[in-house]
């Protein structure tokens, strides 16, 4: 679905045409056609929905934590209304593929949104200690910048803690995906959301993200993105000591153990790394296992990538849609080439657009063995489709391997279980899955190292949003 306001801006509770008249093609990635255009905002467009957010942010930190709660769960009612619009709206934006569109990316801001609303009512907001009284309040104005990947997961994942918290906030989603964004901030506006608390700008990083990111009048910036656009939004709000939380890149590894079923263990790590097209900062994209086990290993990857349904986005069958972007598929060609440049071997996929894909910015599912952790398919965050198998000797190694990365976001560890556990205790990452657990939305989400800093999801957001005022004396006589 297209919005009809895509052209307009979302400031202080009403739609209001751009300052500027720019605007970029917003280009159905499947198809390579361009289905619509977003106005794309200038330093001025963010400069207003900060000033509406200032101007709100008195009034609604006052509001009572039940009021914001009861807010929060109109926003979930409107938005799972409106289920189906989102579904559409991604499978266009971003190429995902129907059926993902709806099970996991529809799903996972609903997730966030029902997992926000019973930390929110469970949280401990205000407490005694000793004769001081403890109070947990919103952090003021909140700049959100969030990706396309994941449009409605990190929608949701800052706005609904940013709201129940007391915060006000402008949200500038992804331009490359601007379509999701929009469709929420019409749900934010007949959920009832009061003037200027949440605000929706379009435009590019450089231009709005930047400077949203220095504007002395935000209190604290959210951003989900690349390492290197972290570094730029901390850089740019370190004059202003404001509190930045980031979500930043990944190079996750998978360890499977010695005593593994190799069966369970290789499809899952597959199918994890192949998920949303390789297009997640978590992907499980370096699979470590047993030198004497490699050819097993080999054998039940090639066959799950064939089971890979490449195809239209409309059809519920396919299981893998395109790169967003052909900037997206020119990196990902270059780095699948500097994979062969550098010895790696190809156990599938490789260069080029897969059989029966003419158009559109898909790629093949690929597989490369042979991979030490030097390589640099080994080191980089690729975005795509493409995993690494890598050979280890012993536990010890293997956990040498899996630390020796800048990112720390997640790791993925599959085996006996006592082994299992001892192993993820001392991996670097912020997210150890043990198993192939399911997803855990009240786990805290966030990464070590070049990963970034702070904590997303349920109770652990919402602490983020929120500073701690002490009432010293408070009990007292």
């Amino acid at each position: 679905m297209i919005p009809q306001t895509l052209s307009k801006f979302y400031i202080d509770g009403q739609w209001v045409e751009p300052i500027t008249a720019d605007r970029l093609g917003v280009e159905n990635p499947a198809t390579g056609a361009i289905i619509a255009e977003v106005a794309l905002g200038s330093p001025a467009d963010a400069d207003r929905a900060v000033a509406a957010a200032r101007a709100a942010f008195d009034d609604y930190a006052r509001w009572p934590v039940a009021e914001r709660i009861a807010l929060l769960a109109r926003v979930l009612e409107i938005y799972q209304r409106r289920s189906e619009d989102f579904a559409e709206a991604m499978r266009l934006e971003m190429g995902a593929p129907i059926t993902w569109a709806r099970e996991a990316q529809v799903w996972a801001g609903q997730v966030h949104l029902e997992s926000t609303l019973i930390a929110a009512e469970r949280m401990v907001w205000e407490e005694m200690r000793g004769s001081t009284r403890l109070v947990r309040e919103g952090i003021g104005v909140c700049a959100l910048i969030t990706p396309w990947n994941w449009p409605m997961n990190q929608i949701a994942c800052k706005v609904a803690p940013a709201l129940v918290a007391g915060c006000t906030m402008v949200l500038k989603p992804s331009e490359i995906a601007p379509l999701s964004g929009t469709l929420f901030a019409e749900v934010c506006h007949e959920a009832g959301v009061p003037r200027g608390v949440f605000n929706l700008v379009h435009g590019t990083g450089p231009e709005v993200g930047a400077h949203l990111s220095a504007h002395p009048e935000v209190d604290m910036v959210s951003f989900t993105g690349s390492t290197r656009a972290g570094v730029q939004v901390a850089q740019a709000a370190a004059p202003t000591v404001k509190r930045v939380a980031q979500e930043l890149g990944g190079k996750s590894a998978n360890i499977l153990l010695p005593g593994v079923d190799l069966e369970v263990a290789v499809r899952a790590g597959v199918e994890g790394c192949f998920g949303n097209t390789g297009q997640s900062c978590d992907a499980p994209t370096r699979m470590l296992v047993e030198r004497a086990r490699m050819d097993e290993v080999l054998a039940i990857a090639a066959r799950v990538a064939a089971e890979v349904v490449i195809g239209d986005t409309t059809d519920p069958a396919t299981t893998m849609g395109p790169l967003v972007s052909g900037l997206q598929f020119d990196k990902v060609q270059a780095l699948i080439a500097r994979g062969i440049e550098e010895g790696a071997t190809l156990v599938c996929g490789g260069l080029g657009r897969p059989e029966g894909a003419p158009q559109g910015w898909y790629v093949r599912p690929t597989i490369f063995c042979h991979v030490t952790n030097d390589m640099t398919i080994a080191r980089d965050e690729i975005f795509g489709p493409v995993l690494s198998i890598l050979a280890y000797d012993d536990v010890e190694e293997a956990i040498r391997i899996a630390n020796d990365t800048p990112y720390g976001l997640a790791a993925y560890v599959q085996g006996p279980r006592d082994l299992a556990r001892a192993v993820g205790r001392r991996l670097r990452a912020g997210q150890v899955n043990l198993n192939g657990p399911d997803w855990d939305t009240f786990a805290p989400f966030g990464g070590y190292k070049q990963s970034g800093n702070g904590r997303e999801y349920a109770d652990w957001g919402i602490h983020d949003f929120c500073e701690v005022k002490a009432l010293i004396g408070y009990g007292g006589e």
